[in-house]
């Protein structure tokens, strides 16, 4: 992967997007970079979280304009669906997703944050869709994200006007959940990562994939998804130890993935 580097800090791997000479826009090689990642990640079993940032001043600054510029339509289409493919294989990753966002997370950069489940930012990161000013729509999930995270008159606003929006901005309207001085994001981001492994690994991934799933759905399907999960959960040893260490009075859990 000459594009994403991965490490592992107990058992939260750090994905980073690094390209900073070209603020790490996503070509057709970072694509596949983060491909191959998300593969590493969801077959290494002593990986329960996820974090993924860029190097340098940028989360991701966009798609590689300079490669797109030559696209026509059916260039333009595959790059879509090959870009659209690997944050939907993000999206569904078993494992919990945390973008830190750095900096510049703009159209494929700001698509990308939206497919990880949680997104926590620096005060210097800027958040924006502002494709139609290039002449084209986003490509990677953009209209169909926003709208859910943030509501769809404001979803419209941004991506029609291509406005970019601070941080701060994008706390207030549910876009990040969380804005931190630039020197204390990923110390945050890995405080956050250690929080959720520190729970039953069955249980968090199935909480993962009944929100996902419900987002999608009825209210009435997805109750029915949660009590199948429920009922998954509570066939787990993991159960058995954490109910055990609530009824014990004990702080100490010793969760399997089992």
């Amino acid at each position: 992967m000459s594009f994403v580097k991965c490490e592992q800090q107990g058992a939260v791997a750090i994905l980073t997007i690094d390209r900073p000479e070209a603020l790490n826009a996503l070509n057709t090689q970072v694509l596949c970079d983060l491909d191959a990642a998300i593969d590493q990640v969801e077959q290494a079993d002593d990986v329960r979280v996820v974090v993924l940032t860029g190097a340098g001043r940028s989360f991701v600054a966009g798609a590689d304009i300079a490669e797109m510029k030559g696209f026509a339509a059916v260039d333009g289409k595959k790059f879509g669906v090959r870009g659209g493919s690997v944050f939907l294989r993000l999206e569904n990753l078993s494992k919990p997703v945390i973008a830190a966002v750095n900096g510049f997370a703009l159209g494929g950069g700001c698509e990308l944050a939206m497919a990880c489940d949680i997104r926590i930012a620096s005060e210097k990161a800027k958040f924006g869709q502002p494709e139609t000013g290039l002449g084209i729509t986003p490509g990677f999930g953009g209209t169909q994200r926003l709208p859910r995270i943030v509501g769809v008159s404001k979803a419209m606003e941004l991506i029609l006007t291509g406005k970019v929006i601070s941080a701060a901005e994008a706390k207030d309207i549910g876009l990040v959940s969380e804005v931190y001085p630039p020197e204390v994001l990923m110390e945050k981001a890995m405080e956050l990562a250690n929080a959720i492994c520190a729970n039953a690994p069955i249980a968090v991934a199935e909480s993962k994939r009944c929100i996902r799933m419900g987002m999608q759905t009825d209210i009435a399907t997805g109750c029915a998804f949660e009590a199948e999960a429920f009922g998954v959960t509570c066939g787990t040893q993991d159960k058995n130890e954490g109910m055990g260490a609530f009824l014990e009075k004990r702080a100490e859990k010793h969760f399997k993935n089992k």
